[in-house]
């Protein structure tokens, strides 16, 4: 067995050992609330309420760079690494049938990497350095808010633990790439705006 073989088949195994470790209809029902973009809207709003309040004069440029990394998480996962390696969802995958538990339907065929993973681990990295510049706060639970959404996928059959990985290392170069960004513009408005060096 080569090691890509070997690396597989350990992720399929991971893949079952989470769908089977306690399983009830109460977590079902707690993964597949995790998962859905309505439950975190509180979190969102709570996000956009601190920046506004608390990053001035920053808020409109962590607002945009926010947009963008979602963005290109989403496109480069989505569009570009989906085809590209067009690996199969679980349900899809013929020597898992009748051992995964879908409990939400297979939707597109493309598994590697996971959107879900890209795009949460993008605003996860993002945020927690964009609100280190300003604030000079570590705020590390968002890393955990991403990681147990990533695992929710895994436990509804959605995807494997190694979709997960490569979708958290995407996010997590999207959004420190776009934490550099911000740096860059908040030197750039210091050195052309006394108001803003005010703030520090």
């Amino acid at each position: 067995m080569s090691g890509m073989e070997w690396l597989l088949e350990a992720d399929r195994a991971l893949l079952l050992w989470v769908q089977q470790t306690n399983v009830s209809p109460s977590t079902d029902f707690i993964m597949l609330m995790l998962r859905n973009a309505r439950t975190w809207l509180p979190l969102y709003a709570f996000i956009l309420y601190w920046v506004i309040r608390y990053a001035r004069p920053y808020p409109l440029y962590i607002i945009l760079i926010t947009v963008v990394c979602v963005g290109l998480a989403d496109y480069g996962s989505a569009s570009i690494l989906k085809p590209l390696f067009a690996r199969e969802r679980p349900c899809f995958e013929p020597t898992l049938e009748g051992m995964v538990r879908s409990l939400v339907g297979c939707g597109g065929h493309h598994s590697f990497p996971s959107s879900h993973a890209s795009n949460h681990f993008a605003l996860a990295s993002f945020w927690y350095w964009a609100i280190w510049l300003v604030k000079g706060k570590r705020w590390s639970w968002l890393f955990v808010w991403a990681f147990i959404i990533g695992y929710a996928q895994v436990y509804v059959g959605k995807h494997y633990p190694l979709d997960i990985a490569g979708g958290a290392l995407l996010g997590i170069f999207i959004g420190t790439a776009g934490a550099k960004c911000f740096e860059w513009l908040m030197v750039q408005r210091k050195r052309n705006d006394p108001y803003a060096a005010s703030f520090d």
